[in-house]
């Protein structure tokens, strides 16, 4: 009998736009009046640049802040942008004021991420004070990684051209923050491996400067089952789920004194209630619930054959979640249809599949949810079978000139990517948006902002192997622009796998 999925928490999802940059977050309230706060930094190749998305953290008793690390379209590692600092102090303000709203101290907060989330939670963890720290596989020389791996970043964060002397400047921030001893109180958890390719130039040699750290463990995770990077996280994450349940509810694994439990189910949850719905995007919209009409509830259907398609009327777009996972995001043509399908099979069993429908200012429905069961040996469902995505948005006018193609700053041609999460970005002056195709089929679209930056997530893992996207413009007055290809390859991900959200 398969094992029931955990419940899926409410996700607020909002923006605070009080500092400098604007700082876009999810939010889930703690289970039994929880008193605890863990705060989420993403990795790289993650989806939608939330690290720990993917339904792993349901279990968790705690309240859990996730922080978007995009800010300009781009990756910061929380920190800077041309060495602009003011970043971060916009991330360490949506820390503390949720911290605050929850009638929370610092240690009572877990800072949480692997590798640049990793790097994240140690350096916010260590210089604002917080409780406790939970830094897995992560890189201390952030200038020289991201230099020599991610150069789209290096400029974002250190300037044109990367000069080294600020290369220099933010390879010694962690460093020169653990040698100054600050956070001696807190509990440190720092997670790596031999195995780990990043191991003997980012983490081995900085392990001595804890030395005088009382409360600094170390997780020397050591299997022939780990072979690169990613896989030092995927091989501890029953072991992580324990540790983020024990420092939740006040246990961390040290000697010592220590107080269970911190449940307050009835506290005033007014003042946290307050700031969610100030800055939060969930807004209820003036909206028809969306209908599904395939695949009809309780219908059986062959695993490579599932494919959605229903109307929305007065919606842009409809997202589609199975317990809490993000599934895809289509968008409604003008007569209201919409259709969708997953680029991989489904698992054998049940599913409960949930649509929402959002309006353009970020409103949306409630959802309604489609159960249905699949199973194998039916076969694919005809071509015919399945509505095309809606493509009314990106049709072009009769009349009037074509705007120029877009240009593609990622992923870049022929580039070999090692996840399936695939984001794309660039510059298209003078669109209004852009969309995306692949052998014939819009895939979907995204509006261009003022200064001509765009940026799409598909929302689904791409299969492993090459693809190529032609990705085009359209004007304000729906003329399309020639396409731009972009031919690409997902690399192989090992048997047994699971590409977690870390």
């Amino acid at each position: 009998m398969p094992t029931a999925p955990s419940p899926a928490r409410e996700l607020i999802n909002g923006t605070d736009t009080s500092g400098a940059y604007p700082v876009e977050y999810r939010f889930t309230h703690a289970k039994g009046g929880n008193r605890h706060l863990v705060v989420v930094f993403a990795n790289f190749g993650v989806t939608d640049d939330y690290g720990w998305s993917n339904g792993v953290l349901n279990p968790v008793r705690a309240n859990i802040l996730w922080i978007r690390d995009r800010f300009r379209g781009m990756r910061s590692y929380y920190l800077c942008e041309g060495m602009d600092f003011s970043l971060e102090q916009s991330v360490i303000g949506v820390i503390s004021k949720v911290m605050h709203a929850l009638d929370l101290t610092p240690d009572r907060v877990t800072l949480w991420g692997g590798s640049k989330g990793g790097s994240a939670a140690l350096y916010f963890g260590m210089r604002y004070g917080f409780g406790n720290i939970v830094s897995i596989v992560p890189q201390f020389l952030i200038g020289t990684y991201i230099k020599t791996v991610h150069p789209k970043t290096a400029r974002f964060m250190l300037g044109e051209g990367a000069p080294e002397e600020n290369v220099r400047v933010i390879d010694a921030i962690l460093p020169d923050l653990v040698r100054s001893g600050v956070a001696r109180q807190s509990n440190i958890y720092l997670l790596s491996s031999p195995q780990d390719e990043q191991y003997a130039e980012q983490v081995e040699p900085f392990l001595p400067l804890f030395q005088g750290y009382d409360n600094f463990n170390f997780v020397y995770s050591e299997s022939p089952y780990i072979t690169k990077h990613s896989e030092v996280t995927r091989r501890n994450v029953p072991f992580l789920m324990g540790l983020i349940n024990m420092l939740a509810d006040g246990l961390p694994p040290r000697l010592g004194l220590v107080r269970n439990g911190y449940e307050e189910p009835d506290r005033d949850t007014s003042a946290i209630t307050a700031y969610l719905s100030d800055t939060s995007r969930d807004k209820p919209a003036d909206l028809p619930l969306p209908v599904v009409t395939h695949p009809a509830p309780h219908s059986e259907l062959p695993t490579d054959g599932v494919f959605f398609a229903g109307t929305a009327h007065g919606a842009v777009r409809v997202s589609l979640w199975e317990h809490g996972k993000f599934l895809g995001s289509p968008s409604v043509a003008a007569d209201g249809t919409w259709s969708w399908r997953l680029s991989k099979p489904w698992s054998k069993g049940k599913h409960q599949v949930k649509a929402v429908a959002w309006d353009a200012a970020g409103g949306h429905t409630k959802g309604v949810v489609v159960p249905f069961t699949t199973v194998a040996g039916a076969g694919a469902a005809p071509a015919s079978a399945i509505p095309a995505q809606p493509a009314a948005r990106f049709e072009a006018a009769p009349t009037g000139g074509r705007p120029a193609a877009p240009a593609v700053q990622s992923p870049v041609a022929y580039e070999q990517l090692a996840t399936p999460a695939v984001r794309f970005t660039g510059l298209a002056r003078g669109a209004a948006q852009v969309g995306f195709r692949a052998g014939g089929t819009l895939l979907g679209g995204s509006p261009v902002a003022v200064d001509g930056r765009w940026a799409w997530d598909s929302g689904w893992p791409w299969q492993e192997g090459r693809h190529t996207v032609e990705v085009f413009a359209v004007d304000a007055a729906g003329n399309e622009s020639p396409a731009t290809l972009v031919p690409f390859a997902v690399a192989h991900t090992p048997a047994g796998a699971t590409p977690y959200g870390y």
